[in-house]
This record gives C-alpha cells, structure tokens and sequence, in this order.
C-alpha cells in the first residue's frame, strides 16, 4: 500500500524528477552518518563492493526510467506493468540462482498475478498496442527489469550489510542520478513544494519505507515467495488510478485485481512445497 501511494504522488506531481529527489534527500541526509558508521566498522570483501555497485547501477535505472513513464501513461496502465514484469521474472530467477522452491500452487499463484497485471496493463486489448502506448510501455518494461536485478541484486548485499543501509545505497544512486538534473530546474524546486510540500513528506516516508519493509521480509522468507506477494502493491495502484484519477475502466480493473489478490492469497497460504 505504500509503496502505491508514493507512486500516486509521483503521477500527480508537476515535476516528476524533483518530486522524485524530494522525497528521497530527507532520508539520504539522515541515514548517511549511519551508513557510514557501518560500512567502516564492517569487513566487506570486494564482491560485497561489486554487488553494491550493481544495486545502484539498477537503481538508477530505474529512477532514470520512472519519470518519462508517468509522463507518458496512465497509472493504472503502466503501474502493473512494471510490477508484473518484476513479479515473473525474479521467482524464476530466485529459484535458478539462489536455489529456492515453491510449490505447484504456489506457481498457478504466480500466474494468476503476472496474468492480472498485464491484463491491467492493457496487453490483452489489441487497441491499446498503439505507438503512442508503446512509448509508455517499452520503457515500463525496462523498469520492471530494473527491479529484478536491484531486488536479486539486494539478496546478496543483506549478506553484507542492514536493511538500513541498504536504503542508503539506494538514496545515493537517487542522489547521483536527479541531483543535476535538480539542479538545472531552476525555480522548479521552489514551485514543487509550494505545490504538492504535504505529499512530499508523506512520500519521504512511504517511499524509503515501503522498499525497507521488503528488505526485512527478505530475511525471513524465501525471495521467490515475497516478489510477487510484494505486487499486490499494484491492486492498491489500479484502485487509485481508477478512484482518485478518475481513470477509465474501472470494473474490468476491480475483477483484475481480484485474480491478482487471489494469486497472491495462493502463494501465501501453499507456496510452501
């Protein structure tokens, strides 16, 4: 749920990229003397040092990509697809890399959520696959691909270091990526607070929050299970596009979400082999 609320704000914001690095520069400030305290205090070998630098570089990616695709899409479009491509992929690959299993159920589970978020997404409608819908769609996809790798990626970094901490090497790859842009928007900044200063601190909650829940459920269970569990997210996003944004389609997307809470609903109670 927070994770789709920020992610509301972000959509109806005026300008994405210094929303954006607003919501997050609070937190970067905050959690740095932690984080530094940390990592001089731990031994980290050099491939702790390589798998924290592919966190950021998808990170990146992915906060590089986010903007241009709420500039060019419906919410309740490309929210699912974004998350249903994450949803996929990162239980084939948990189960591939890091060994992991889930049961027969827990599989059609899977299914029925990655089949309810594209539907959401509008890929099952031939009249949506149109160039204008592809420019929000293509690199919609491309972010989804950026959150397999930081979430497969962040697996490996826990060895390493907290949750906490981990958020921060987040912030920075935020930081490093809008900060020039920021920068160049001259009054922007200025408008953007003026404009929308209560989402914004909500947002510098849920945003950070959101992904550090995640992070600590990533220490408890098995990767394959909680990635697409994680995507109910995308009911919450479908509902406030459809409620709040008035967008259209509101009772197909209830009946979507619906198969998408019952995968996750299958998964939570028989993914366990």
């Amino acid at each position: 749920m927070a994770h789709a609320i920020w992610n509301l704000f972000t959509k109806t914001s005026k300008n994405k990229i210094v929303f954006l690095w607003s919501i997050h520069i609070a937190s970067f400030v905050l959690l740095l003397p932690y984080f530094v305290i940390e990592v001089a205090r731990a031994s980290i070998p050099l491939q702790g040092y390589l798998f924290i630098l592919l966190s950021m570089a998808f990170q990146m990616g992915y906060f590089l990509l986010l903007p241009y695709v709420y500039s060019h899409g419906e919410m309740s479009q490309v929210y699912p697809i974004m998350r249903g491509t994450g949803a996929l992929l990162v239980p084939l690959f948990s189960v591939w890399v890091y060994d992991e299993s889930m049961s027969a159920a827990g599989w059609v589970g899977v299914c029925c959520i990655v089949a309810g978020m594209f539907a959401l997404g509008g890929f099952i409608k031939k009249d949506r696959w149109t160039a204008a819908a592809w420019r929000a769609i293509t690199p919609a996809l491309l972010v989804g691909l950026c959150i397999t790798g930081y979430v497969m990626t962040d697996k490996m970094v826990l060895h390493y270091m907290s949750p906490l901490s981990l958020i921060e090497v987040s912030n920075i790859a935020y930081a490093i990526v809008l900060t020039p842009a920021v920068l160049r928007s001259g009054n922007q900044l200025k408008e953007e607070w003026q404009a929308n200063a209560r989402t914004i601190m909500l947002g510098t909650i849920f945003s950070p929050g959101s992904y550090l829940l995640f992070l600590f459920a990533v220490k408890l269970a098995p990767l394959s299970h909680l990635a697409p569990i994680r995507e109910i997210g995308t009911v919450f996003g479908a509902m406030l596009g459809v409620l709040l944004l008035k967008e259209a389609g509101g009772v197909r997307r209830i009946l979507l979400s619906a198969v998408i809470t019952m995968g996750v609903i299958m998964i939570g109670f028989w993914g366990n082999p």
